[in-house]
């Protein structure tokens, strides 16, 4: 596998011009594919989820949220994956993917009950309504071991590789580049490679694990990592939504057709800070972050657009109702009640046990012997 700018697969130029790298080219059916409502539904992700973003990170800084993870300048590799994947397909987020839990169904209101502390997981992954969309995992790569394991799973099954592409499943587990230095992610590929599971581990290199540089990480490109287990990887330009598209549904289909794990590394940039508990200025330029400006995946996308025809009445609508989402958020977030005492028992088994009704019970007994029933 070569490391030249030409093995990375690019459809669009940073200035929105339609210009195939030739590693696209063998992707460039499934562009072509493509209707003008979906490139238009592409853009309008993207700049629904960077307001909703900017609002949730205002919110911390009004006090009420105790975190965010921004995931402004990662809407392209995010958008273009999640469009990708199938209706049956399982997501395994991280902490940052508010876009693909979105689009997926998740209520963005559910990931800011979890930043805002009042729920233990956010939202029922099994409620057909999140689109088979697993929890936010905060603990660095674990994720990608779950992903694996329910890989294995749908192989064992015989859900995957019958040649039917409505009914074979797959799995997305996404992940970033300090991620990738984890044991764990790489006993996930281990296993997922000797099982042939169907997955496809989408990394998302933003160029920093909060302070420490990916040349620190990795003296090569980390789409090396998947390769070095036998997952067939490709890098990809992780700002152009085009090219994360065409390449995660190839290989997604791949895996489903019972060819085993494929890996994806998307090659993007953290424009914000990793947390709002960060401040980047303390180990990064503004000229690195000037020159990843130059590449924004949404005016790359608007620019593309407007080479095709779309007018402003498009663009005015889609900022419309970009607002109009940010205000919901807002609106719904300070109107969030708190939870109830008892909701720390309600989810640590999928069924009744007496042991957790034993220790609710307790609480009650003890928050009833005080005067006023409350403690």
């Amino acid at each position: 596998m070569t490391t030249t700018e030409t093995s990375l697969v690019r459809v669009l130029e940073a200035d929105g011009s339609f210009a195939p790298s030739p590693a696209s080219e063998q992707y460039l059916p499934l562009i072509d594919a493509l209707t003008d409502a979906e490139f238009e539904q592409f853009y309008r992700d993207m700049v629904i989820i960077r307001a909703i973003d900017t609002q949730a990170t205002n919110l911390q800084r009004q006090g009420q949220l105790a975190l965010w993870p921004p995931s402004r300048g990662q809407e392209a590799a995010q958008v273009g994956s999640a469009h990708a994947a199938r209706r049956q397909d399982t997501i395994f987020p991280s902490y940052r993917e508010h876009v693909v839990t979105r689009i997926r169904g998740v209520d963005p209101v559910d990931i800011i009950k979890l930043m805002r502390g009042l729920s233990h997981g956010g939202w029922d992954p099994t409620d057909p309504k999140n689109g088979n969309t697993r929890i936010y995992t905060l603990v660095l790569g674990s994720q990608t071991l779950h992903a694996a394991g329910y890989g294995m799973g749908l192989a064992f099954d015989g859900k995957t590789g019958s040649g039917d592409p409505e009914r074979d499943e797959a799995v997305v587990v996404y992940y970033g580049d300090g991620a990738s230095s984890q044991g764990d992610v790489h006993e996930a590929m281990v296993f997922a490679a000797s099982y042939d599971a169907p997955v496809l581990f989408f990394l998302q290199n933003n160029h920093w694990a909060i302070s420490v540089p990916v040349e620190t990480q990795s003296k090569v490109p980390l789409v090396g990592r998947g390769a070095g287990y036998g997952i067939p990887s490709v890098r990809v330009d992780g700002n152009d939504v085009l090219a994360s598209y065409a390449v995660s549904r190839a290989l997604l289909d791949e895996s489903r057709a019972g060819l085993g794990p494929r890996a994806i590394e998307a090659v993007t940039y953290r424009m914000g800070a990793h947390t709002t508990s960060d401040d980047p200025t303390k180990y990064r330029g503004s000229d690195e972050e000037q020159r990843w400006a130059q590449r924004d995946p949404i005016a790359r996308m608007r620019a593309f657009l407007l080479g095709r025809g779309a007018g402003e009445a498009f663009f005015a609508g889609v900022d419309a109702e970009a607002a109009d989402a940010a205000e919901d958020l807002r609106a719904r977030t300070v109107d969030l009640p708190p939870p109830g005492r008892g909701a720390i028992f309600d989810h640590v088994y999928s069924e009744p046990h007496p042991l957790i009704a034993e220790q609710k019970a307790w609480l009650e007994h003890y928050e009833a012997s005080f005067e006023g029933g409350t403690l």
